[in-house]
C-alpha cells in the first residue's frame, strides 16, 4: 500500500496497485469518466499485454470504493538502435461524482513517484495541457519526441523523471497496438 493522502476535507484516500479483484471496478471508473467503453476496453488489452507494468497500474479508494485509476505502460521512442524505453501514462480517470477533488492529482504524483522508484526516466502522455505541466511535462516535440498521429502539439507532452533524461533522446513514439483500438 502506497501511503494514505487525505482530501481537501480530510477525507482518506488510499492509492495501491490494482488487484484482479479490482478489475469490475477499474472498467466501470474508465468507463463513466470517458462515457465509453474505449479506456476501459484498452486497460483490459495493456493488462494482457508484455506493455503491462503491474506495479503501475493503481487504483484510488475512498473507503472500499475505487473511484479513481492511473495506468502506465511501456512505449518506445525513436526506432532502431537508437530506440529508447520510455513509459505512457494513459488512461488515467476519476468517477465523475468524485472529479474535483484531487484524486486524480494524487494518482498522478504517486504514478510518477512509484515510476521514479522503480527506475523509469521518461513519461509520455497525451492530455489536458492545463492539467499535466503542474507535474513537470511540456510539450514533447521541445526534445525532439514526435506523437505517431496527428495531436495538437502542446498536448502531447514528455516528463522526465530524473535529470538528464531527456539527452539524446528523440523520434517518434511507438505504442502498443492496444492503443490503435482507441
Amino acid at each position: 500500500m502506497i501511503e494514505p493522502r487525505s482530501l481537501a476535507g480530510g477525507e482518506p484516500l488510499a492509492i495501491r496497485p490494482e488487484t484482479a479483484q479490482d478489475e469490475a471496478a477499474i472498467d466501470r471508473v474508465n468507463e463513466l469518466a470517458f462515457a465509453r467503453p474505449n479506456e476501459a476496453n484498452l486497460v483490459a488489452g495493456l493488462r494482457n499485454s508484455a506493455h503491462f507494468i503491474k506495479e503501475l497500474s493503481l487504483v484510488a479508494c475512498l473507503g472500499e470504493e475505487v473511484v479513481g485509476h492511473i495506468l502506465f505502460t511501456h512505449v518506445t521512442i525513436g526506432r532502431d538502435e537508437n530506440a529508447r524505453r520510455a513509459i505512457s501514462l494513459a488512461p488515467m480517470a476519476v468517477a465523475p461524482e468524485h472529479q474535483r477533488r484531487g484524486i486524480g492529482s494524487a494518482l498522478v504524483h504517486e504514478g510518477l513517484d512509484e515510476a521514479r522508484r522503480l527506475g523509469h526516466s521518461v513519461v509520455i502522455v497525451l492530455g489536458h495541457v492545463d492539467f499535466y505541466p503542474r507535474f513537470g511535462f511540456v510539450p514533447a516535440s521541445r526534445a525532439g519526441i514526435k506523437a505517431p498521429f496527428r495531436v495538437p502539439d502542446e498536448a502531447f507532452m514528455v516528463c522526465a523523471l530524473q535529470a538528464g533524461a531527456l539527452e539524446g533522446v528523440g523520434g517518434e513514439v511507438a505504442y502498443p497496438p492496444e492503443f490503435s483500438k482507441v
